[in-house]
């Protein structure tokens, strides 16, 4: 549990000297309104006695993993749970009833979603972390597929563009192939392709830096512009899996490249997937010497997060030890 009554951070941005969410993350995440990051209700069994309005509640957003989602909606000031016909504004992700230190992963997404945006410039879904009334914490993401006035965008994930389900691939479907894939995807369905693939070999390396073994065919999507073209949406579910789940360097069953084409150190191989796909030398490189000169901003912000002590030592040890083979 947190302590409610010792938080020195904003509970979005980390910025330092805040007791509740700061300007910049009310801006950000809640539309400007003044959103307390203490939940009106104590516990999810708590706000409603009879469950299936929870598990309606559940089952009324359609995005992929395990992990238990609820839609809420930003109502004025204040968060509550959608009710029939009504679109959510918002993600909430309680702590999960899955996996090692499960108490602890609000915080680590959180936490890598803020390094992947703060420090490296990846677009991100708008995130902070929330609480309840007793100090349980929760992660919260602003949807990016509503826009402010209601209407919906067009988002598609990369399993639903190579037509991947479980009837057609098995139920490993999310994690066949190569992340030379996605990049042949993109060919297909973004006009400004040349524009957005050094985004998806950036969030490729960020994946491996930061130890986030679940990347597969789901967690990336392409969103509709204002042109009516499609680019990469932000990125979303950026946490060190390694923590929860004992997993492999990269969700997909053959890693960054087919067998045919693997081998050689990690960086390596980005630099051979990086040509493959049509990134020049001069970019590949800018996007790779970028993860290995921040470690000061990345450990500052490791330092501001709200993961327990020990897992900020855990996490810290883990993105050296990648940084390390990175450099290689």
């Amino acid at each position: 549990m947190t302590n409610l009554q010792n938080i020195t951070h904003c509970p979005g941005t980390l910025a330092p000297d805040y007791d509740t969410y700061s300007k910049n993350c009310l801006n950000q995440v809640f539309n400007s309104k003044k959103v307390h990051h203490v939940l009106d209700f104590d516990r999810l069994e708590t706000e409603f006695s009879d469950q299936s309005v929870l598990t309606e509640n559940h089952t009324r957003i359609s995005i992929s993993g395990v992990q238990e989602k609820y839609s809420l909606i930003l109502d004025k000031n204040r968060l509550r749970f959608v009710n029939e016909n009504e679109h959510g504004t918002h993600i909430l992700k309680p702590i999960p009833f899955f996996g090692k230190n499960p108490e602890q992963m609000p915080a680590n997404e959180h936490l890598t979603m803020q390094i992947a945006a703060q420090v490296y410039g990846i677009e991100t879904a708008e995130n902070a972390m929330i609480f309840f009334k007793n100090g349980s914490p929760a992660y919260i993401v602003k949807r990016f597929d509503f826009n402010d006035n209601g209407t919906k965008t067009a988002v598609e994930d990369f399993a639903s563009l190579a037509g991947r389900t479980p009837q057609t691939h098995g139920a490993n479907f999310k994690y066949l192939g190569s992340y030379l894939d996605l990049f042949e995807l993109m060919k297909t369905y973004l006009p400004a392709y040349r524009i957005e693939a050094p985004k998806l070999l950036k969030l490729l390396v960020f994946n491996y830096l930061f130890s986030n073994g679940d990347a597969h065919f789901k967690n990336f999507s392409i969103i509709e512009t204002n042109f009516g073209d499609f680019k990469l949406s932000p990125a979303y579910d950026l946490l060190n899996t390694r923590m929860h789940v004992d997993d492999s360097d990269f969700a997909l069953e053959n890693g960054l490249l087919p067998p045919s084409l693997s081998g050689g150190s990690i960086q390596e191989q980005f630099k051979k997937l990086a040509q493959l796909v049509g990134i020049a030398e001069a970019q590949t490189n800018t996007i790779i010497n970028s993860f290995l000169s921040n470690t000061p901003a990345v450990i500052k912000l490791i330092e501001s997060s709200f993961l327990k002590e020990q897992f900020k030592r855990n996490y810290l040890q883990a993105y050296q030890g990648k940084l390390k083979k990175l450099m290689k």
